[in-house]
C-alpha cells in the first residue's frame, strides 16, 4: 500500500442500474489494472479525455497517473469484480491558489451507470478534505455527455469558451441543489437495487437438499408452490433432481443466466458459492444460511467478507440469517421464503428484520387477511436495510403503506431523512424493539444508540412515522391505513347496539385526546335499517371525521345478518374512515370485505378489531399521522446575519493542536455571537433549558425543557433533529408537558415564545453547521414577557470521526 494512504475514501456504491462497484485511491500497484482499462477504452472516449488520439498509454504515462501523493494529486478508481472500469483524478494548479483541475474516464460498456457523478462526488469530498475550493474541467464541445455530468452535480459553475474548449469552474462548496440532486441519485440507485432483487427473471437455489424438512428443500417447495413466473434451478452437488426438478451441480452448470440466488449451504461454504455466482453473473444474493455475525466474532468476520466479495462483483445480499424475500406481483409470484404460508395481494410492504420472528409475521398477516405488495426478512442486515426497501416502496405503485419491524438502526440519520420524505406520501408504521436497553442484537451491522427511547420516539414523529408499541398494534394499524381513507380531523361518531361498547370507544377517545360525542344507541336489536341511516348521517355530518361502528348479536335471538352489508356499502363511497368491532372479528372479516379480483380485500374494506378499545386506538394512531401530513413542512430560515466564516476559524483555531476542548466560557460566547446570540446577565421570567449534542447515529440533535427540578425529575424533555424549521421550533416549544407555564398558565402572563423559537432556530442551525459542537448546553435561558435571555452556556468541542452521511459523497453502509 502507498504511503500516506487515505484507507477512509474507500466506498462500496449503487449504480444507476441497481449494481454496485469499489471505489477507492490509486496505487502504483494499479499499474496493470490501468494498462487493462485502457486497452478496453474505444478511440472515442480515449480522444474526448485526452483531445488527441493515443492508442496505448506509455510506460512514463502509466507511472504519472499511478503515482500521487493523495494531497496536490489523487486519483480514485472503480472497479467491479477486480477490473478497473473508471478513473477520477485531480492535480493542483499552481499557478491558481485553492483550485485543481479535475477529469475522468469511464470504460464504454459501463458508460451510462452513474460512475462518473459518482466518483465526482468522492473526489470533490475528498479535495474539499484537503482544502481545495474549486475544480476546472476541459471539455471539447462535443462531448456532451462529459459536459452533461459536470453541469448537473449541482455545484455552482461557471462556462468560459477558449480555443475550441469548454472550461468549466465548479465550486465545491455544498449547495441545496447539489445535496438534492445526491440524494436524488441515491433514490434511484438504491431503489433499481431492490427492484431487481424483487423481480428476477429467474432464481438458483443453491443448497436444495433432498431432505424433506431442510432449509433449502423448504425454500424450493415455496417457490414451486408459490407458482414463480420464471424458472427455478436447484443447486445440490450430485443429486441429479430435487423435488421433482433437475438439479445442478453447481451454479456455473446452469445452462442459462441466473438473476437471483438464494443460498442455503453451511457458512464456511458461502464464500466459494458467492464468487461461483459473481462468475455465473447473478445480480442479487438471500442468504439464509445461519452461522455469521450472530455467533460471535469469527461469524462477524466470515459476513463483513460475505459482503465485500458481493459488492466487488455487484451485487446486493439480503441477510444472512434471514427468512428471504417475497413478492405477490401477479407478474412475478416470488415466494423465496421459509415461510410455508404466502399473503395474498395487498397494498402493504413488509420489512422485517427478525428472521426467526418472520414465519410468524407471515401467519398473523395471513390471519388477519392483510394483503401485501412485498416482504423483506433481512436477518443480520449486513447489506439490504430498511432504508434500502423505503427508496423502492416509495415509488413502487402496488404499495399504500409502510410496515417496519425493526431491532436496530444501521444509520439513523438516513432514515429519518428517508422517511420524513417517504411520509408525506406513505404512511410509515414502525414497532422498535429494545425500548429498555436500546441495544443492538448480536449479528447487526449498527451501534447501540445513546439517546433515550423517547427521545427516539420523538425523532421517529418529527419524521411522521408512526411508532407502535408491538405487533398487534402494528396489525391494527396496518389494517386501517391500506383499506380506508385518512380522516380530515380527530372528530369521532360512535355509533353501537351495546350501552357498554359505546361507552368503552368513548372512555378510550377521551384518553387518546380524540373528540367524540355520545355514542349513538341502536340498540339491541338494530338491524341494517337503522345501521345504514346512522352510518349515513354521520358520513354527511361536517362534525365527523371518522365513524367507529361497534356490532354485537343480542344475548337472545338471532341478528339481521345485513347489518355488515350496510356497513361495508356505505364504507365503499366514503371519504371518512369507518372502523368496526364486528363480533369480536380481528383483521379483515369477508362480512366486511369489498372483494377484490383475487378473493383480498379491495380498498373500502373496514377493518374489525376484538375490542372498542383497540379501534379507537389504532384510528388515533392514524389520526396523529393525518395531522401531521396536513401542517406544513415549513422551511429552515435564512439566518442573514450569522458569520459561519468567523464561526468557522473559531473552531478551527481551537481544535487546531487537541482533538477535543472544552470551551471557556468567553470562547462560548464568541461562537454564540457569530449566530446571533448574546450572553448576557439579565432576565426575569421562567428558566428554560436548550442542548445540543452530536449525537453519533442521530447526527446534531436539539432537546428543549425547563431548567428547574421538577422537570429534571420528570425527564421533560423534547427532542428534534437539527436543523429546525420555524414549524418544528414551534412545535418544540409545546412539545414538553410543562409548556403551559410558557403559555399564560391559569391567567398567567404569557413569555416571549417567537423570541425563544427563534433562539432555537439559531442554535440548531449553530449544531448543524458545525459537526464539532459535540454538546453546548444554554441553561438558563430566561424567558419573559419580552424576550429570552441567555444566562450561561457550556461548549464542548470535538474533531468529527468524517463528514455527515448527508453531506458527503453517496456510499453503502
Amino acid at each position: 500500500m502507498s504511503e500516506g494512504y487515505p484507507d477512509h475514501w474507500e466506498a462500496d456504491v449503487v449504480l444507476t442500474d441497481g449494481g454496485t462497484a469499489h471505489l477507492r485511491p490509486i496505487t502504483e500497484e494499479d499499474a496493470e489494472l490501468l494498462r487493462s482499462f485502457y486497452a478496453r477504452l474505444s478511440p472515442e472516449s480515449i480522444y474526448y479525455r485526452f483531445f488527441s488520439p493515443r492508442p496505448r498509454l506509455s510506460d512514463r504515462e502509466v507511472e504519472h497517473f499511478t503515482t500521487v501523493d493523495y494531497d496536490r494529486r489523487v486519483a480514485l478508481i472503480a472497479t467491479i469484480g477486480g477490473a478497473m472500469v473508471a478513473v477520477v483524478r485531480y492535480d493542483t494548479l499552481t499557478d491558481r491558489p485553492g483550485t485543481a483541475e479535475v477529469a475522468f474516464l469511464v470504460e464504454d460498456a459501463h458508460q451510462g451507470r452513474g460512475l462518473a457523478a459518482v466518483l465526482l462526488e468522492h473526489i470533490a469530498a475528498a479535495a474539499r478534505e484537503r482544502g481545495l475550493e474549486r475544480f476546472v474541467a476541459s471539455v471539447l464541445p462535443d462531448n456532451r455527455r462529459m459536459t452533461r455530468v459536470f453541469r448537473e452535480v449541482g455545484y455552482r459553475a461557471e462556462q468560459h469558451f477558449e480555443d475550441g474548449v469548454i472550461e468549466l469552474v465548479l465550486d465545491l462548496e455544498p449547495t441545496e441543489t447539489s445535496v438534492e440532486v445526491m440524494a436524488a441519485r441515491e433514490h434511484r440507485a438504491e431503489s433499481r437495487s431492490i427492484q431487481r432483487l424483487l423481480f428476477p427473471g429467474s432464481v438458483a437455489v443453491i443448497g436444495a437438499s433432498r431432505a424433506e424438512h431442510s432449509v433449502g428443500r423448504s425454500v424450493l417447495r415455496h417457490l414451486l408452490r408459490g407458482d414463480f413466473s420464471g424458472p427455478v434451478y436447484p443447486v445440490h452437488p450430485t443429486a441429479t433432481a430435487v423435488a421433482g426438478v433437475r438439479a445442478y451441480a453447481s451454479v456455473l452448470d446452469i445452462p442459462d443466466d441466473v438473476d437471483l440466488a438464494i443460498v442455503s449451504v453451511r457458512a464456511p461454504s458461502v464464500h466459494e458459492v458467492v464468487e461461483q455466482c459473481a462468475s455465473k453473473g447473478v445480480r442479487g444474493l438471500i442468504v439464509v444460511s445461519s452461522g455469521f455475525g450472530e455467533t460471535g466474532p469469527e461469524g462477524r468476520e466470515r459476513q463483513e467478507e460475505l459482503v465485500r466479495l458481493a459488492r466487488a462483483y455487484g451485487m446486493r445480499v439480503v441477510g444472512p440469517n434471514c427468512l428471504g424475500i417475497a413478492n405477490t406481483d401477479p407478474d412475478v409470484r416470488l415466494n423465496a421464503t421459509l415461510a410455508p404460508r404466502m399473503p395474498g395481494r395487498g397494498p402493504v410492504g413488509f420489512f422485517s428484520q427478525s428472521g426467526a420472528l418472520g414465519i410468524a409475521i407471515m401467519e398473523r398477516t395471513a390471519e388477519r387477511g392483510l394483503g401485501l405488495s412485498s416482504f423483506v426478512s433481512a436477518g443480520n442486515r449486513a447489506d439490504v436495510s430498511g432504508n434500502d426497501l423505503m427508496q423502492y416502496w416509495e415509488e413502487d405503485p402496488a404499495t399504500k403503506a409502510v410496515l417496519l419491524y425493526l431491532e436496530s438502526l444501521g444509520n439513523p440519520r438516513k432514515f429519518t431523512r428517508l422517511a420524513r420524505r417517504l411520509s408525506r406520501r406513505k404512511p410509515i408504521v414502525a414497532v422498535k424493539s429494545g425500548r429498555s436497553t436500546q441495544g443492538v442484537p448480536i449479528g447487526h451491522a449498527a451501534q447501540a444508540l445513546s439517546l433515550p427511547d423517547h427521545a427516539v420516539s420523538a425523532l421517529f414523529a418529527q419524521a411522521g412515522v408512526i411508532r407502535v408499541d408491538d405487533l398487534s398494534e402494528l396489525f391494527d394499524v396496518a389494517q386501517l391505513l391500506a383499506y380506508q381513507p385518512l380522516p380530515a380531523g380527530d372528530r369521532i361518531a360512535i355509533i353501537d347496539n351495546s350501552d357498554s361498547l359505546g361507552l368503552l370507544a368513548q372512555d378510550a377517545a377521551a384518553a387518546l385526546g380524540l373528540q367524540a360525542a355520545a355514542p349513538l344507541n341502536l340498540g339491541p336489536r338494530a338491524g341494517a335499517e337503522e345501521y345504514e341511516a346512522a352510518l349515513a348521517a354521520a358520513i354527511a355530518d361536517d362534525e365527523v371525521d371518522a365513524v367507529v361502528a361497534l356490532f354485537t348479536p343480542p344475548t337472545i335471538g338471532g341478528y339481521d345478518l345485513r347489518v355488515p352489508e350496510q356497513i361495508r356499502n356505505l364504507a365503499a363511497g366514503s371519504t371518512k374512515p369507518i372502523v368496526a368491532t364486528y363480533l369480536g372479528s380481528k383483521g379483515m372479516p369477508e362480512d366486511l370485505r369489498i372483494t377484490g379480483p383475487d378473493g383480498m380485500p379491495a380498498e373500502g374494506s373496514v377493518p374489525s378489531y376484538p375490542a372498542p378499545e383497540d379501534a379507537v386506538r389504532a384510528l388515533a394512531y392514524v389520526i396523529r399521522y393525518a395531522q401531521w401530513r396536513q401542517r406544513p413542512q415549513g422551511h429552515v430560515p435564512d439566518l442573514a446575519d450569522t458569520d459561519r466564516k468567523r464561526a468557522r476559524g473559531l473552531v478551527g483555531e481551537w481544535l487546531a493542536s487537541d482533538d477535543s476542548v472544552d470551551a471557556t466560557p468567553q470562547q462560548a460566547a464568541d461562537l454564540l455571537a457569530c449566530y446571533g446570540i448574546a450572553v448576557e446577565d439579565k432576565g426575569e421570567g421562567v428558566p428554560t433549558r436548550i442542548v445540543t449534542m452530536e449525537d453519533a447515529s442521530f447526527g446534531a440533535v436539539v432537546s428543549f425543557g425547563l431548567a428547574d427540578e421538577t422537570a429534571a425529575l420528570l425527564d421533560d424533555r423534547a427532542f428534534r433533529l437539527a436543523p429546525l424549521t420555524e414549524v418544528e421550533a414551534a412545535e418544540l416549544v409545546r412539545a414538553i408537558r410543562t409548556a403551559p407555564l410558557l403559555l399564560g398558565h391559569r391567567g398567567a402572563e404569557p413569555v416571549d415564545v417567537p423570541a425563544l423559537e427563534l433562539l432555537l432556530l439559531r442554535v440548531s442551525r449553530l449544531a448543524d453547521d458545525f459537526p464539532e459542537v459535540a454538546r453546548l448546553e444554554l441553561s438558563p435561558v430566561v424567558v419573559g414577557p419580552s424576550g429570552a435571555a441567555v444566562r450561561d452556556v457550556t461548549l464542548r468541542l470535538a474533531r468529527p470521526r468524517g463528514p455527515r452521511p448527508e453531506l458527503g459523497p453517496r456510499k453503502m453502509r
